[in-house]
């Protein structure tokens, strides 16, 4: 199973994320936002799978510095605006796999679709 992993390489999720991969020798290829860019048509894609709300990073320091009017006015548009002008928006990782995107990092979710 072929596998993309998207996030951003410093993040401490997405090297947890590489290293289960890695142990369980799953074939995956790795997109750094900040680095490769984002595909906006890819974000929606994303945003109609998962929903808006569970792509956008509410914990994230980009979040906390974002004007009080931004967040306060927070819809699926804006969103998805604002996550593809600054990814570091974006929770992550995100793993694309052919039949289904998964976002974070849950060691159950990861173990029950990659079995030792």
């Amino acid at each position: 199973m072929s596998a993309i992993l998207y996030g951003i390489k410093n993040c401490d999720t997405v090297k947890k994320t590489r290293k289960f991969l890695d142990a369980r020798q799953v074939d995956y290829t790795f997109h750094d936002f900040r680095e490769d860019g984002l595909n906006p048509i890819q974000l929606s894609a994303w945003a109609a799978e998962l929903g808006w709300e569970n792509l956008l990073n509410k914990r994230s320091t980009t979040w906390r510095q974002l004007p009080d009017e931004t967040k306060d006015n927070i819809n699926e548009v804006l969103a998805l605006m604002i996550m593809e002008d600054q990814p570091t928006l974006i929770k992550r990782p995100v793993l694309e796999l052919a039949d289904r995107v998964l976002v974070g990092f849950n060691e159950k979710t990861y173990s029950d679709v990659f079995p030792e």
